[in-house]
């Protein structure tokens, strides 16, 4: 089931819709830490932002990183675990627009056009990249963010 983000026209930046499991799997992530990190796709047929990975609480950033495609868009969530320099456990939410530059025109732009919509569709997040090679979200990027 999906529900429609927000109204208006079929153009890409208000008519793709969320499916709901995203929103779920989202939530599973941030309140129970079920997921390390999700990874989601545009279901050009369906119309939807839908969830095409999720890894476990064990599986590390390369994990995360790997199950991006190297040669396509996607967006992720990424719960960053980190210790602060007064030694307190805290946690942080990323969402990563991943956008490689060797990756389609046609899905640079339907991934850049619904990114808003859906990015405010996930309530919680603290910080965003935006990434188009692996060095842009590098797990320094992540700590230098987070502190």
């Amino acid at each position: 089931m999906a529900f429609r983000v927000g109204g208006g026209g079929g153009n890409a930046s208000s008519g793709m819709g969320v499916a709901e499991h995203s929103v779920n799997t989202f939530l599973e992530l941030q309140r129970k830490k079920v997921h390390r990190y999700v990874v989601f796709k545009i279901d050009e047929i369906k119309q939807e932002v839908v969830v095409e990975k999720t890894g476990g609480p064990a599986e590390s950033y390369d994990d995360f990183t790997a199950s991006l495609p190297e040669s396509d868009c996607r967006y992720a969530v990424y719960d960053f675990d980190f210790v602060t320099s007064e030694n307190c456990q805290k946690s942080k939410i990323f969402f990563v627009a991943w956008s490689p530059s060797v990756s389609r025109i046609r899905s640079k732009m339907l991934y850049a056009t619904s990114k808003d919509r859906f990015r405010r569709e996930l309530q919680g997040i603290h910080y965003e990249i935006q990434a188009t090679d692996p060095t842009e979200m590098d797990l320094e990027v992540l700590r230098e963010r987070a502190n």
